[in-house]
């Protein structure tokens, strides 16, 4: 995590009433200790990450300035009448909706396409990625109603594709593929023109619970890696690398057309990008591709390492196509469900009948 942000990220002792206000906002989102110590079982870490510590030990809490973005980097203001139309839905029947709890940068874009992203299982995870804006906590025990209330609200959307997700429920016994998969049913039932992507987590590496979810056959069924081997300590600390190749080989195992995810800027070399590629694409036969930008959501989120130009991003589309990836989406802007509705439309057998 040296990097090119070294020069521009500085530690700061938040003062005043606007700096007080904002860290309200942001500890009552990620209060502190996000989920414990993550760090507790790993080993000699190959990354330092001393100079970039916050000590929030104190009342003296301490921030990461935020750099300024480059002009690539730009992104539709949300608004028309698709998007407040799904907005009101959404906002109606108080569904989690991962566009907003993860401030994806295309919403705007997304929504107005007719393609949206749902979580269930609530807006609580178990794991404290340092990526991810959504909060970390202790989560309220599962709805077994929600299967059927997402299926209606679906309904009203409306939608070409839905991609369905979650947050990780580790204190649930089957990791919630039980509501995961009656959740695709139940869409699938409710939405007939709507094809069901879902975007699911590692199932602490259970076979059995992913499984469950691969039963409910979903038109694509994606599991992200995120990030690179040596990258994974830092970014996703209760995950790991080769647990997640094992994931998307199962999923490709049952038939099913697979996706995977990464974020390039945290840290990664781009020879660390092209390996990533070739272990997916040769322990798990990966379908789709999809590379973006990482943005730090907050000044308590690992910070931007650098800005990846346009021009590498089509590069690494090049070499993901030379690897033969029959889909791969890169841009800055790209997140996983980025055209999640062409992909959809282009590759699985459910969505060309």
């Amino acid at each position: 995590m040296t990097s090119h942000a070294a020069t521009d990220t500085r530690f700061h002792k938040a003062e005043g009433p606007i700096f007080s206000r904002a860290i309200a906002r942001t500890l009552a989102r990620h209060p502190r200790p996000l989920g414990g110590d993550t760090a507790r079982r790993l080993a000699t870490p190959t990354v330092s990450l001393t100079t970039m510590v916050l000590n929030n030990a104190d009342a003296r809490v301490q921030q990461l300035f935020i750099g300024r973005k480059p002009p690539w980097i730009r992104a539709r203001a949300p608004g028309g009448r698709g998007y407040d139309r799904l907005k009101k839905i959404v906002d109606e029947h108080q569904l989690h909706t991962i566009c907003q709890e993860g401030s994806c940068p295309n919403i705007g874009e997304c929504w107005s396409r007719g393609t949206a992203t749902i979580m269930i299982l609530g807006d609580t995870c178990t794991r404290s990625c340092g990526f991810c804006n959504v909060k970390t906590g202790r989560p309220q025990p599962p709805d077994p109603d929600e299967p059927r209330r997402v299926a209606e609200s679906l309904a009203l959307m409306n939608l070409t594709h839905v991609v369905i997700t979650c947050v990780d429920r580790d204190d649930l016994s089957d990791g919630g593929a039980a509501i995961w998969a009656q959740t695709i049913r139940s869409t699938r039932e409710a939405c007939p023109h709507t094809s069901v992507e879902a975007l699911v987590g590692d199932f602490r590496g259970d076979p059995d619970a992913l499984q469950i979810v691969i039963e409910a056959r979903p038109a694509i069924l994606a599991h992200n890696m995120e990030t690179v081997r040596r990258m994974h300590p830092t970014v996703r600390p209760q995950a790991k690398y080769d647990r997640s190749l094992q994931v998307l080989r199962q999923i490709k195992d049952c038939g099913l057309v697979s996706k995977t995810s990464i974020m390039v800027g945290i840290g990664e070399r781009d020879d660390e990008v092209l390996d990533l590629m070739d272990d997916v694409r040769s322990a798990a036969d990966i379908d789709i591709l999809t590379i973006g930008q990482y943005l730090q959501p907050t000044r308590n989120h690992l910070p931007v390492d650098r800005w990846v130009t346009p021009e590498q991003f089509e590069q690494f589309k090049l070499e993901g196509l030379q690897r033969g990836f029959k889909v791969v989406e890169s841009g800055p802007l790209v997140r996983s469900s980025y055209h999640a509705e062409e992909q959809a439309a282009r590759l699985s057998p459910q969505c060309s009948v």
